[in-house]
């Protein structure tokens, strides 16, 4: 059994306001336990608490109430300093707005985690460079953000993530500002860290193909978990904000969000019951498929014959990722 590398218990958020709305409850109880080497996505609409959770998780915001568990270190119990230290040695950011540093050009904004860690500046330089160039931007190592672009400033800023080896990595929309060719790259390039280096991710994303990457994806709405997808799926991380009532003659209640879920009111089969919990098992229940480049150009029709082209040699257009159902 692989180690916790992120785990919550009862998590709440409130943000205190004196409007008349009063307190915002951004965050309602979430139960969390990621597993070392695990990648997860977290989706759902815009205020459902996404951004909120990533700060949360990663020590930058406090929580209002319950705990947060880094590498197995319960971080409301840690003083400022020794937060600092454990964040820097496992896990690293990468905010949908860059959030680089505007006086110093991309290989000294890459270079700097290196040197908060001790590292020497000629050294931290030397690295920087060769992560820049693994994501196709060592031409451009001493422009000033400002100078770049957003897709520009987001490679450099996951440069700079990756740049320490972090254990964990906490993305928001990590490829939201890229053009779909960079987007699968740098997707490869996680998939990579994923598989070979045993890199942890969660990922916020409204991306399908993003989310595909991860193992599991946890829905979330209203500060709750709601729904899980993908393999291996641990109900735990969801019961304890779900609710179903059985009656005497055996019929289930559904939360009626829940029930539009796994596609509404049908004949579903019953898995794993020795295993202590029941699984609804059904062909309108959704699953997440594999994401595959189209087999033909969405504008022009050119048909790729199996290549790997991302360019439409036709038209011009990106080649799209499209969902395949397994």
């Amino acid at each position: 059994m692989k180690e916790s590398i992120l785990k919550t218990d009862g998590l709440y958020h409130v943000y205190e306001s004196k409007a008349e709305d009063g307190n915002v409850v951004a965050l309602r109880g979430l139960h969390l336990d990621m597993k070392e080497g695990e990648a997860i996505a977290v989706v759902g609409p815009s205020g459902s608490g996404k951004s909120t959770l990533m700060k949360c998780l990663g020590g930058l915001m406090k929580a209002s109430a319950g705990s947060v568990s880094l590498a197995g270190k319960n971080m409301t119990r840690l003083t400022g300093q020794e937060l600092v230290e454990l964040r820097q040695k496992t896990v690293a950011f990468i905010f949908q707005e860059g959030n680089l540093l505007p006086n110093m050009n991309a290989r000294d904004n890459v270079a700097q985690p290196l040197r908060h860690q001790g590292v020497a500046s000629r050294k931290a330089l030397k690295l920087a460079d060769a992560m820049l160039d693994q994501l196709g931007m060592v031409h451009r190592a001493h422009a000033l953000p400002m100078m770049l672009s957003g897709g520009e400033q987001q490679r450099v800023a996951i440069a700079r993530a990756l740049i320490t080896k972090p254990r964990l990595i906490l993305a928001d929309e990590p490829t939201g500002a890229l053009d779909p060719v960079t987007s699968r790259e740098v997707l490869a390039l996680f998939k990579d860290l994923h598989e070979n280096s045993g890199v942890s991710f969660l990922i916020v994303t409204h991306s399908k193909e993003v989310a595909a990457f991860a193992n599991r994806s946890l829905e979330l709405r209203d500060g709750r978990f709601v729904a899980e997808h993908g393999a291996n799926v641990d109900v735990e991380d969801l019961g304890k904000d779900r609710e179903l009532i059985i009656d005497e003659t055996g019929t289930v209640t559904l939360p009626p969000d829940l029930l539009v879920r796994i596609g509404g009111a049908g004949r579903y089969t019953v898995g794993n019951a020795d295993s202590g919990y029941l699984s609804l098992q059904g062909e309108a229940v959704e699953a997440m498929g594999k994401m595959e480049l189209a087999s033909a150009c969405p504008a022009c029709k050119h048909a790729y014959d199996g290549t790997e082209e991302q360019l439409c040699p036709s038209c011009g257009s990106s080649r799209p990722m499209v969902e395949v159902k397994e």
